[in-house]
């Protein structure tokens, strides 16, 4: 039986729709077709160069690599895997349903399948080494080895019981090992980032961020915070200028419409231009499908935006910042393009 692993996004943004939606999503914003029109994989490997002259036909090489199997190599029963990247846990899950093309839903959510997932939030530390370097794999969608092993941890905390310690084995020289470095990276500094910044800490990281974009902010001391971490203004000394509320959640599970409501609220106490809403893990349905109403007063962030900003403004945060959080750029080789 074949194991898959499926990726939720580079900074695991679609990983609570998967969740929520018992679906994994193959989830390219530059195929608006069903993958099973194309004859050959080589036939959608054409369709990228050709829709796009910026593509290099190494690029969509490596791309149709991953969609063909989806739409086409997939099959009902086989294991679904789905490293998170919003905790230090890993999914998995098992293929219910054919290859569906939705032209209907909105992008990137054109390709999916149903799944069941069988065992979810498995602690990574559960895995070796070896097993933890192929979740790590470049690729966003392709097979994984060593299926057996795997399944036999996935059984074991199923019933609470501890996997037996197994020998590796070794990659061979025909069978490199194909690692996304930089996604390593980025995977190393979330894990760091969620054990130093639960609870309060997190604000402090959006409130570092803050202040790096050149706002005047005032925090919250730890403990009830009375629907606001942080207050931001762009205006001199904090005054004038627009006006923010801030309200960070650092829980494990995705939040819902009642926080956003309270958050509306909160902007008429203080008289706040805008506000900002940030979620670790993520947000329900119930808020996602509020995005458009909200988009002139309200943004929402996960763990893919509080990422992204952190590391675009790391250079001029704070020497508390990069104490909690220390990092140094390294340079490598893109081996995409190589």
């Amino acid at each position: 039986m074949s194991m898959w692993l499926c990726r939720a996004g580079r900074y695991g943004e679609y990983e609570n729709k998967f969740l929520e939606e018992n679906r994994i999503y193959c989830t390219w914003n530059n195929l608006p077709e069903a993958i099973t029109k194309f004859p050959t994989k080589h036939d959608l490997q054409q369709y990228f160069v050709d829709n796009d002259p910026d593509t290099k036909v190494k690029t969509a090489m490596n791309w149709a690599s991953q969609v063909w199997p989806f739409g086409n190599e997939m099959k009902k029963g086989e294991i679904v895997v789905l490293p998170s990247k919003i905790n230090p846990v890993i999914h998995f899950g098992k293929i219910l349903g054919d290859y569906e093309y939705l032209p209907d839903n909105e992008n990137p959510y054109y390709h999916s399948r149903k799944v069941e997932w069988i065992s979810l939030n498995i602690p990574r530390t559960k895995f070796e080494q070896d097993i933890l370097f192929s979740f790590g794999a470049f690729m966003t969608i392709c097979r994984i080895k060593q299926e057996d092993r795997i399944m036999t941890v996935v059984k074991a905390f199923q019933h609470g019981k501890k996997a037996a310690v197994t020998i590796p084995e070794l990659p061979t020289e025909n069978e490199p090992e194909n690692r996304d470095i930089e996604m390593d990276a980025i995977e190393d500094i979330s894990n760091l980032m969620i054990r130093k910044t639960k609870g309060h800490g997190l604000a402090q990281i959006i409130d570092g961020i803050l202040r790096a974009k050149g706002f005047t902010t005032y925090i919250s001391p730890a403990g009830p915070d009375k629907g606001v971490d942080i207050l931001a203004s762009s205006g001199v000394l904090g005054f004038g200028g627009q006006k923010i509320c801030v309200q960070v959640k650092s829980s494990d599970t995705p939040i819902d419409r009642i926080v956003l409501d309270q958050l509306g609220g909160v902007m008429k106490n203080f008289n706040a231009d805008y506000g900002l809403l940030v979620s670790w893990s993520g947000f329900k349905t119930s808020v996602i499908n509020e995005t458009a109403k909200q988009f002139f007063d309200i943004r929402l962030w996960t763990h893919k935006e509080i990422i992204e900003e952190f590391l675009k403004y790391y250079d001029v945060m704070g020497d508390d910042i990069k104490e909690l959080i220390p990092l140094k750029k390294i340079w490598v080789v893109n081996s995409i393009d190589e």
